[in-house]
């Protein structure tokens, strides 16, 4: 007999199946039993009564243990109390594999011990639930971009130069070159594939080694990063929003039961449609000022300022055009205010904080080596990076957003580590 998953029963009421899974938990009244299976793809409910079964099947019932690998045999029936809308009278009883012991029980655990085995964790329904969430925002991504005639590019690991700031580099000797660093971005190499294809995107992980233990902070993240020749400050906000708002539709849309299961308030969600609010920095430090924050002009904002100005607000709120001490080299000029650049952090709203950084780069052959320069970096390493500045230079720009900022926000939960499989942290390198 081949198996069936659980997602798939509807199609076999009335039909003798198996279905294999792991058992989340059983109860018995003496002569009825029950079992909850998952499998991956949904949750199912089994009842075995006593007398309808062979002595040995009973008998495996009650060696049942939670997270147990069965096969389960016997007739679907639809049953709208159950979880999914469909149970099995269950014939047959095979154990795959026995669990004994199962460290992670019902009851309450800290949340360093459930790091400590998130090998395991991820089983329970809620780390399911955001899994599901985080491969629909994957998957949608992919298609807002292909659908807009993007090419996915993808950029090295390993690299040369420095994207962000040196402080925030993991460091590896290579050969006999010196020095590879892991990736804080492949925004510069997409700025070169703009060049040959227009519109650009590429999607990895990437590596910050900062030493920051906020709910906001991993040393590992994965982060989206398009890149659009001829598209100005303006057009990149553009993008950016109706980028976050398909998103933010397409999980509402597909994964409400997850949504659900994580106890989303999605009222917020369904605000998030364009245009979204836009104020420079220079009135955000004003307004900071007059809901109470200490901030001055000059400085970058913090998650606090970030969360406090986003309260203003129904929907994610632009930020644009920050001084040019505190952000990255690459990013252009104000023309209008030469003490500032033309960039964006997207902050999204409940205290989530910066999703996105995004900027127009400098497109000007001289003002980008002035600025490498003024960083102290090295304008050999850069080279390859001026000449895009020297052969056809061209108006473009493009963002940058974090997957496990964006996730969390979107499913409601309070820290990212729970965004991604194996968080990776200053102080987390197990499992």
């Amino acid at each position: 007999m081949s198996a069936v998953q659980i997602s798939d029963l509807g199609a076999h009421v009335g039909e003798t199946v198996l279905v294999r899974g792991w058992v989340m938990t059983t109860r018995s009244s003496g002569k009825i039993a029950f079992v909850v299976l998952r499998d991956g793809s949904g949750y199912m409910q089994g009842v075995l009564s006593k007398k309808e079964v062979a002595e040995a099947d009973w008998e495996r019932f009650g060696a049942l243990t939670q997270e147990t690998s069965v096969a389960l045999t016997g007739t679907v029936r639809a049953e709208p109390r159950s979880p999914g809308g469909y149970e099995m009278g269950v014939a047959g009883v095979e154990i795959l594999g026995p669990s004994p012991d199962y460290p992670i029980s019902p009851k309450e655990h800290g949340t360093s011990f459930l790091f400590e085995h998130r090998h395991l964790w991820l089983r329970s329904r809620r780390q399911v639930a955001v899994a599901r969430v985080r491969h629909e925002v994957e998957q949608a991504i992919r298609d807002f971009f292909h659908a807009r005639g993007f090419t996915l590019v993808d950029t090295p690991i390993l690299t040369g130069s420095i994207g962000e700031q040196a402080g925030e580099l993991f460091a590896t000797d290579y050969f006999d070159l010196g020095k590879a660093y892991l990736a804080q971005t492949g925004q510069l190499y997409v700025e070169a594939a703009a060049a040959a294809l227009g519109k650009v995107y590429c999607f990895g992980p990437t590596f910050r080694a900062e030493k920051s233990k906020t709910r906001r902070h991993l040393t590992e993240f994965w982060m989206v990063e398009p890149e659009v020749a001829f598209n100005d400050s303006n057009d990149n906000m553009r993008l950016q929003e109706e980028f976050v708002s398909y998103l933010a539709g397409r999980a509402l849309e597909q994964r409400k039961e997850e949504l659900k299961e994580l106890e989303r308030d999605t009222a917020p969600l369904e605000r998030i449609r364009p245009p979204f609010p836009r104020i420079s920095y220079t009135d955000a430090v004003t307004r900071l000022n007059a809901l109470g924050s200490d901030m001055q002009w000059g400085g970058d904002l913090g998650g606090d300022d970030e969360t406090l100005l986003a309260k203003e607000y129904d929907r994610p709120v632009f930020v644009y055009n920050y001084p040019k001490g505190v952000k990255a080299f690459y990013m252009k000029e104000n023309p209008d205010d030469p003490r500032t650049v033309l960039n964006n952090d997207c902050l999204a709203p409940e205290g989530y904080g910066e999703i996105i950084g995004g900027s127009q780069r400098e497109d000007d052959y001289d003002r980008l080596l002035a600025r490498i320069q003024e960083q102290h970096l090295d304008p050999e390493a850069y080279r390859w990076y001026l000449d895009l500045r020297k052969y056809g230079t061209f108006v473009h720009s493009g963002f940058g957003l974090g997957i496990e900022r964006t996730v969390a926000w979107i499913c409601g939960i309070p820290h990212i580590r729970e965004a991604i499989a194996f968080p990776r942290q200053i102080h987390r390198l197990y499992p």
